[in-house]
C-alpha cells in the first residue's frame, strides 16, 4: 500500500496526513459536542449530522492511521487478516456515510414538505429505526464484498496502488471471470449507490417544487439554505466515492484513481465540520458556547 515511492516526500505526507487527520477527528468531535450538549439542537436534522460526523470519524480512522504508521516505518506490507478487517470496516462506514445522506435528504424533504407534521413523523422510534437500517444494510454490504474478496486463494505479493485494503482494487483481483466480477460489483454499486441516490434525487425534486410555491424571496432562501450544506457533502462524497467505485470496473487504472480515493476517504470527512459549520448559524452558536458548558 502507498501514495509515492520517492523517500523525500515521505516526511511531508507524514505531516499532511496526521494534520488532516488530527483536524478532521477533532472538528467531527466538536460537531457531536455541540449537539448532545445543546438541548436547542436535539432535533431529527441534527441527530443525524451527529451520526455522520462519528461515522466520518471510524470513517478516516479504518485507513489513515495505519497510512500514518506505514509511511513512519517505511512499511507498506499488510496481512491478508488485517486487509480484510481493514476493508470490512471501511465498507461498513463507507456505506453508513450513504445511508446517513439518504436519510438527511428525506429529513429535509419532511421539514419542508410536511412542516407541520415533522416531529410526528420524524419521531425518535422513526429516526432510531433508520440509524439501524442503515447500519444493519452497511454491515450487509461489506460482508457481500468480503465473500468476493474471499475468493483470492493467494495473497502472497499481491501489490495494489493504494494506500488501503481498496474494494474497488481489491474485486479486480478475485478472480480471472472479469466479467461476473465487474456484473456484481455494477449490482453492489446500483443497490447500494444509485437507489439511495435516487432517493435524495427525489426528495430535492419535491424540496424544490415545495420552495418554489412560497411566495416570499426570504422565505425561498431560508428554506434552501438548510439544504445547501447537505448539498454540497453529497455532491462532494457520492461524487468521488462512486467515480472511484464505478470507475476502476469500466477502465482500471489504480494510479489514477488514487486522488479520488484520498478525496473521498480523507478530504470528505475533514471537510464535513467545516461545511455544516460554517453555513449554520445554530452549530456556530453551540460551537461558541460550548467551553462553558463543558466548564
Amino acid at each position: 500500500m502507498q501514495l509515492s515511492e520517492d523517500p523525500n516526500l515521505q516526511p511531508i505526507l507524514f505531516g499532511l496526513f496526521l494534520s488532516m487527520y488530527m483536524v478532521t477527528v477533532i472538528g467531527n468531535l466538536l460537531i457531536i459536542l455541540a449537539v448532545s450538549s445543546d438541548s436547542h439542537l436535539h432535533t431529527p436534522m441534527y441527530f443525524f449530522l451527529s451520526n455522520l460526523s462519528l461515522a466520518d470519524i471510524g470513517f478516516i480512522s479504518t485507513t489513515v492511521p495505519k497510512m500514518i504508521v506505514n509511511i513512519q516505518t517505511h512499511n507498506r506490507v499488510i496481512s491478508y487478516v488485517g486487509c480484510l478487517t481493514q476493508m470490512s470496516i471501511f465498507g461498513i462506514f463507507a456505506c453508513m456515510d450513504y445511508m446517513l445522506l439518504s436519510v438527511m435528504a428525506y429529513d429535509r424533504f419532511v421539514a419542508i414538505c410536511y412542516p407541520l407534521h415533522y416531529l410526528v413523523i420524524m419521531n425518535p422510534h422513526l429516526c432510531g429505526f433508520l440509524i439501524l437500517v442503515s447500519f444493519l444494510l452497511s454491515l450487509l454490504e461489506s460482508q457481500l464484498h468480503n465473500s468476493m474478496i474471499l475468493k483470492i486463494t493467494n495473497f502472497k505479493s499481491v501489490e495494489i496502488s493504494s494506500f488501503f485494503c481498496d474494494p474497488s482494487q481489491l474485486l479486480n483481483l478475485s478472480c480471472f471471470d472479469t466479467f461476473s466480477n465487474n456484473i456484481v460489483k455494477y449490482f453492489l454499486g446500483a443497490f447500494y449507490g444509485l437507489f439511495p441516490i435516487s432517493g435524495i434525487f427525489f426528495s430535492y425534486y419535491k424540496i424544490i417544487s415545495s420552495i418554489l410555491r412560497i411566495p416570499s424571496s426570504g422565505g425561498k432562501y431560508k428554506a434552501f439554505s438548510t439544504c445547501g450544506s447537505h448539498l454540497a457533502v453529497v455532491g462532494l462524497f457520492i461524487g468521488t466515492g462512486f467515480g472511484v467505485y464505478l470507475g476502476s470496473a469500466a477502465l482500471p487504472s489504480p494510479r489514477k484513481g488514487t486522488m479520488a480515493s484520498v478525496m473521498y476517504t480523507v478530504v470528505t470527512p475533514m471537510l464535513n465540520p467545516f461545511i455544516y459549520s460554517l453555513r449554520n448559524r445554530d452549530i456556530k452558536g453551540a460551537l461558541k458556547r460550548l467551553p462553558s458548558r463543558m466548564a
